[in-house]
C-alpha cells in the first residue's frame, strides 16, 4: 500500500478493521507524523521552516500565508487540507485519518482537537474504527479548547465559542458553544 491508495481508502470508506492492512500503513504514517512533528515542536523555527514541516507532514505545499504556533500534533498528517490565511495556536490535536479540510481564513484557538476517528462500541470489536471527515470553512474562528468530532461539517464565517463539543454540523454565520455544542445566536454583518 501507498499514501495515495491509503488516502482514497480513508476518504471513501467508513470503516477499517483493526489489523488490516489500512490500520497497518495508519500507523506507519502515524510514526511518520511523530516523527516530523517531533522536530517542529522542540526548537524554534521560523515561520518559513514550519511552513516546510507541515508540508512534508501534510504531502501538500502549504500556502506562505499560513501561521502556526507549535506544539501542534498530528496522528496521520497525510490528510490535513489547509487553505490560505490560515492560523493555528499552540498545542491543537489532530486525529486527521478520516480527513480534516480547513478554508481559507480560519483562525484555530490554544489546544483545539479534531477528531475524525470513533471506535466500535462492542468490547470485542474495540479496535475497528469508524471514519468521516472534518470541513471547516471559510473565515471560521474555533475558539480555545473546542472539540470538533467526526463528520462534522463548519460553515463560512462561523465561531465555535471556547470549550465547546461540537458534534453536529453548523450552519455559516452563527456563533455556538457548551456541551455538546447548540446555537447561541447569528452572526449579523455590519
Amino acid at each position: 500500500m501507498n499514501t495515495e491508495e491509503f488516502l482514497n481508502i480513508m476518504n471513501t470508506t467508513e470503516k477499517i478493521k483493526s489489523g488490516s492492512e489500512t490500520h497497518q500503513y495508519m500507523t506507519k504514517l502515524s510514526f511518520e507524523a511523530m516523527r516530523i512533528t517531533s522536530v517542529l515542536n522542540q526548537e524554534y523555527h521560523e515561520p518559513e521552516e514550519i511552513r516546510k514541516l507541515m508540508s512534508k507532514l501534510t504531502g501538500r505545499e502549504i500556502d506562505e500565508s499560513f501561521r502556526l504556533f507549535p506544539p501542534f500534533y498530528a496522528d496521520c498528517g497525510k490528510n490535513i487540507k489547509i487553505g490560505k490565511n490560515v492560523f493555528i495556536n499552540s498545542g491543537c490535536h489532530f486525529q486527521d485519518q478520516g480527513g480534516i479540510t480547513i478554508g481559507d481564513g480560519t483562525l484555530v484557538g490554544h489546544s483545539v482537537v479534531l477528531a475524525t476517528i470513533n471506535h466500535d462500541l462492542n468490547p470485542s470489536k474495540r479496535g475497528d474504527m469508524y471514519i468521516k471527515p472534518i470541513k471547516i470553512g471559510n473565515n471560521v474562528w474555533i475558539g480555545s479548547n473546542v472539540t470538533i468530532t467526526q463528520g462534522v461539517t463548519v460553515g463560512n464565517g462561523a465561531v465555535i465559542a471556547a470549550g465547546a463539543v461540537v458534534t453536529k454540523d453548523v450552519p455559516d454565520e452563527v456563533v455556538v458553544g457548551g456541551v455538546p455544542a447548540k446555537m447561541i445566536k447569528k452572526i449579523h454583518k455590519c
